[in-house]
């Protein structure tokens, strides 16, 4: 299996922040008074927010899973292929199941990881969640469709169940992108999404739907997203003829191996 390991997983290093509660009492404790960074609440207030309030659930996002074939730099799941063995077992996703098939008011499952796929009931909770009559997203890394033969047809999966794909593409060049995720993960991208083109996706009038994501590597915002989606459709067009629908900008949320950065 091809594994893309830009850096080791925090639990594989034994790191005191691999610990959820330990992340909480960074970010909730002196660290943040230092740099003058308000606790969440009481920068809520200062923005006239009285708080959050709660309204019906419309999407259901699932993580399934910390397996990956990839290690990334900024992973806030501290997923990877080094000491993950934490996966969502069938029994736990029978009863999302009978969630999502209770709650009118959910009509998308989205589905992330890890490598989601990576997940050996992850074919048969599309199937499901497809059969409910729920739009499913996958937030698939594209490598793993070349990881391993037995992923060599997840394209034609996705599109068979009309799956929405939302995959991650630090940017349109070699070395920016591996150096965030790995060595060759960019060029394995590339060769993922012309085989993703190929089946129909981010081609006009296909309905199949295909949105890269890109986030930045270093403790900055990313730019403006309608500026960096046009950049990124001009290079990868001309350079890989490459065809897809939008570009998300996000930032890292500081958790895990990007709160272990900064």
């Amino acid at each position: 299996m091809s594994i893309k390991q830009r850096t080791k997983s925090l639990s594989a290093r034994g790191s005191q922040l691999s610990d959820t509660f330990i992340q909480l009492e960074v970010l909730q404790g002196r660290q943040l008074q230092q740099h003058h960074v308000l606790p969440f609440q009481q920068a809520l207030s200062k923005a006239g927010w009285e708080g959050i309030h709660v309204t019906p659930i419309e999407i259901f996002q699932v993580n399934i899973g910390k397996l990956c074939n990839q290690s990334c730099a900024h992973c806030h799941v501290d997923a990877g292929p080094d000491k993950k063995t934490e996966l969502m077992s069938r029994d736990l996703l029978e009863q999302c199941l009978r969630v999502i098939a209770s709650v009118p008011s959910i009509h998308t499952v989205d589905i992330t990881g890890g490598a989601p796929e990576m997940n050996p009931h992850f074919r048969w909770f599309v199937e499901a969640c497809t059969g409910l009559g729920k739009k499913v997203i996958d937030r698939c890394n594209l490598t793993i469709i070349l990881a391993n033969p037995v992923y060599h047809d997840l394209p034609d999966f996705f599109a068979r169940h009309r799956v929405h794909v939302v995959s991650s593409l630090p940017y349109y060049s070699k070395t920016r992108t591996d150096s965030q995720r790995g060595d060759g993960v960019f060029e394995e991208s590339i060769t993922a999404i012309q085989r993703l083109n190929d089946v129909g996706y981010g081609q006009p009038d296909s309905g199949l739907i295909l949105d890269l994501v890109y986030n930045p590597a270093g403790a900055f915002l990313p730019g403006e997203q309608t500026v960096l989606e046009a950049e990124f459709k001009r290079q990868l067009l001309r350079r890989h003829q490459i065809v897809f629908n939008k570009l998300l900008t996000i930032t890292n949320m500081p958790i895990s191996r990007f709160l272990d950065y900064l």
